[in-house]
């Protein structure tokens, strides 16, 4: 899959990388794309929530009244879940909601979803963005010289950029990350990828080599 290299202001700079088939051209398999995408919903979880049975509630522990001979119904000690103030039946506990999910399904999850979004021309592969500081303006500027301005974007990076990363924090709708951390939720979160360069040669030499 050819795809054009752009500069940041938008113009094709001449130049194309080949994106392989066997990332971007595949058969998606959206079942994997949903475990992964819950998988990584799942670990954010705390699990913390709590409520108090009767035995941790305040409250004497004696028995109400006696069993029989009251003409009422037989009751325990005021902690009993039926009273205001008692313990709760079945409350939630705290737990951990994460799960393990194999390499290869996280792997096929990932490469699923590169391919919707080149099936969808959702991908952009812009030459390296070089920031001398960090700079929200500029790099709102670079959004919008390439069409995406009003998109959920994800920019994709061979290696951290201290500059690029503090000027895309203060972009609500920018976000970026290394290629080594990619996951299936940023892929399927964002509405375009804007790989540079240098990342989608990665791409092909990893496959060249595989």
């Amino acid at each position: 899959m050819q795809v054009d290299v752009l500069n940041i202001k938008g113009q094709k700079t001449g130049r194309t990388v080949e994106l392989p088939a066997e990332v971007f051209g595949i058969e998606p398999n959206d079942h994997v794309i949903y475990l992964a995408v819950k998988q990584y919903l799942a670990t954010g979880r705390q699990g913390t929530h709590k409520v108090k049975t009767r035995a941790e509630v305040q409250g004497a522990s004696r028995k109400l009244h006696k069993q029989k001979g009251t003409g009422g119904s037989r009751k325990g000690n005021i902690r009993n879940p039926l009273y205001k103030g008692g313990g709760t039946i079945f409350g939630p506990k705290p737990h951990a909601y994460d799960f393990k999910l194999n390499r290869k399904v996280k792997d096929l999850a990932k490469i699923s979803a590169l391919s919707y979004k080149a099936k969808e021309s959702a991908i952009v592969v812009v030459e390296d963005i070089q920031m001398e500081a960090p700079k929200t303006k500029q790099l709102v500027e670079v959004m919008k010289s390439l069409n995406i301005a009003d998109k959920k974007t994800l920019v994709v990076l061979p290696e951290y950029n201290d500059n690029l990363y503090l000027s895309t924090r203060n972009v609500p709708n920018v976000a970026s990350t290394l290629l080594a951390d990619i996951n299936t939720y940023e892929i399927m979160n964002a509405d375009v990828l804007v790989i540079t360069e240098n990342t989608a040669k990665i791409f092909a030499e990893e496959e060249a080599v595989a």
